[in-house]
């Protein structure tokens, strides 16, 4: 946890000072090993980041007197097309997406995403919520990012995708191509990410007609939750 999150909540006593229970109090009591006076680096939820100096350390509650000054890291100008993963893989992807500075990711149907997936509970508001806040403690950042479950491929591309993409470069990670990933562009993008195996010659024709160009990494197969990061550092270094 290289950064304490704050919610609305944990400011019911002083507007300017934090008081935290459960895992976030056990994280301070047994990683940073924090005691009164000593100070951590905190971020406000949907805000700016800071510092917070313990005032207060109870048996099961830490107090933080509060100050942020500094706003989150920018986002990546990205909109995240992702088949969705299987579920022991969806966790971690859904962390590193949001290490990563993306903030808008929709998790899609596609042939070879066995039915069984969107049955899983990770899928659950508040499950996505939690795995999302362990990307942002890591990454430093306070933003969430918005995610939306689209269950039907075809609906999704026609429909909604033209509008989603509309006035970014769009690209769908493909291994079946001439094409490599280009490397630090300045545009706005719309990256489409198939699942295990990739999406079906059918999947990458309608992307196409949506106007995507297919781009690949290299001869090597990649997993999801490597090629994405991949495909993010390469298209947008240093950010």
């Amino acid at each position: 946890m290289n950064l304490i999150l704050l919610e609305p909540s944990d400011f019911a006593e002083a507007a300017d000072v934090a008081v935290l229970r459960g895992r976030r109090f056990q994280h301070i009591v047994d990683v940073h090993k924090a005691e009164v006076g000593d100070t951590l680096k905190v971020g406000a939820l949907q805000g700016q980041i800071g510092e917070g100096v313990v005032i207060e350390r109870g048996e099961q509650h830490i107090a933080l007197a509060v100050s942020l000054h500094r706003a989150p890291p920018p986002p990546l100008p990205l909109n995240l097309i992702l088949a969705l993963p299987r579920p022991k893989m969806l966790k971690r992807t859904i962390q590193h997406a949001t290490a990563l500075g993306v903030k808008t990711l929709y998790l899609i149907n596609a042939y070879r995403v066995e039915k069984s997936y969107w049955q899983s509970p990770w899928l659950a508001e508040d499950k996505l919520r939690e795995q999302c806040l362990l990307g942002l403690e890591q990454a430093v950042d306070t933003t969430m990012p918005a995610i939306f479950l689209r269950k039907r491929f075809k609906p999704f591309v026609e429909d909604e995708l033209p509008d989603i993409a509309a006035a970014s470069r769009k690209l769908v990670a493909h291994p079946v191509t001439d094409t490599p990933c280009p490397v630090d562009i300045a545009e706005h993008t719309t990256l489409a990410v198939g699942p295990e195996g990739g999406f079906i010659p059918y999947e990458v024709e309608k992307l196409q007609a949506a106007g995507f160009e297919s781009v690949h990494l290299g001869p090597r197969i990649l997993r999801v939750e490597t090629a994405l990061p991949v495909l993010l550092a390469r298209l947008f270094p240093g950010r």
